[in-house]
């Protein structure tokens, strides 16, 4: 069934991928930028093109109300260096700060609008890369909670993203935690980090990722789209893997030295505890929900393969 769906966020990188995917499958797309410069850009993807500010409720009722969608996604971050400038995980908070400001308020916004003009669905980004809750086995599922970090400065990242998946999900629509982005055009891609050794393996390495190619994680949204999915889905690769295989692996396929090692108390100080748990602590996730339940299919069932080819 052809439908009408308004992609909140589509100028972003994931937005872009999922805009072509949608249009490709003959949907109609209507899809938002901050920037009037990106206008052309989307329309050239074949989408309605529109600007609107995801943190003005009137700017986006306006849009939503003028659309007039079957659905809506939102895909609204503020993680570009336009934005946010250079990724920051020892200040997560005063980086985050637009990106958790969107999740919640800009949620918030999206809610209203599509109750206001009777759209029965949406579907949102959340995110679960390398904060699965650090407790018992090393790969999780839906069922388990996401860390809450109470005592670190990822705290009001994780609160946002628990608000985004509490009220869509309240609201009868789907939250999906994309695992790390990886692909063309990703902010926070590390291998020129690595090219220059800057990107080093913290302890013992022991802490998991889930990662997901860009063009994986726009097919499973137009699945969770087209299936008016509900609930909370992990959308990741076939291998949650262990800082100490994926990072050397990701060093090699880019032709850099293997990274460099330090301990946690030299890479607390340098990079802050987020980032020291992230590399010795986190979990992965289990990506059996969303194959089973929305039938996906990775292109990229594993970064081994995906770093491969976008680095050959």
């Amino acid at each position: 069934m052809i439908m009408r769906v308004f992609v909140a966020g589509g100028s972003g990188v994931l937005g872009q991928r999922l805009v072509s995917q949608l249009v490709a499958r003959g949907h109609q797309v209507t899809a938002t930028t901050t920037s009037a410069a990106k206008l052309g850009l989307l329309a050239g993807l074949g989408a309605e093109p529109v600007v609107m500010d995801g943190l003005d409720a009137l700017s986006v009722g306006e849009a939503v109300a003028t659309a007039r969608p079957d659905a809506i996604v939102h895909q609204m971050t503020a993680m570009s260096m336009a934005h946010a400038g250079k990724p920051d995980i020892k200040h997560l908070n005063r980086w985050c700060t637009r990106t958790n400001r969107l999740r919640t308020e800009g949620t918030d916004h999206l809610l209203a609008a599509a109750e206001a003009t009777g759209v029965s669905h949406l579907v949102a980004q959340s995110h679960a890369s390398w904060n699965g809750i650090r407790q018992g086995g090393w790969v999780k599922t839906e069922e388990d909670p996401l860390d809450p970090e109470q005592a670190t400065v990822a705290r009001a990242g994780a609160a946002a993203i628990r608000h985004v998946e509490e009220v869509v999900v309240e609201a009868g629509g789907a939250a999906l935690r994309y695992g790390w982005l990886y692909g063309p055009g990703v902010v926070d891609d590390p291998v020129e980090l690595i090219r220059k050794r800057q990107f080093p393996l913290v302890g013992a390495g022991t802490g998991y990722s889930s990662r997901v190619h860009v063009d994986d994680a726009a097919s499973a949204t137009v699945l969770a789209v087209e299936q008016k999915a509900r609930g909370v889905f992990n959308i990741v690769d076939d291998e949650p893997a262990p800082a100490g295989e994926w990072l050397p692996y990701l060093a090699e396929c880019a032709g850099a030295k293997r990274p460099k090692r330090v301990p946690t108390w030299l890479a607390r100080l340098l990079a802050g505890q987020v980032a020291v748990t992230m590399m010795t602590e986190r979990r992965g996730l289990s990506n059996a929900k969303a194959k089973r339940e929305l039938g996906w299919r990775l292109r990229y069932p594993s970064w081994r393969q995906g770093f491969k080819e976008e680095l050959a």
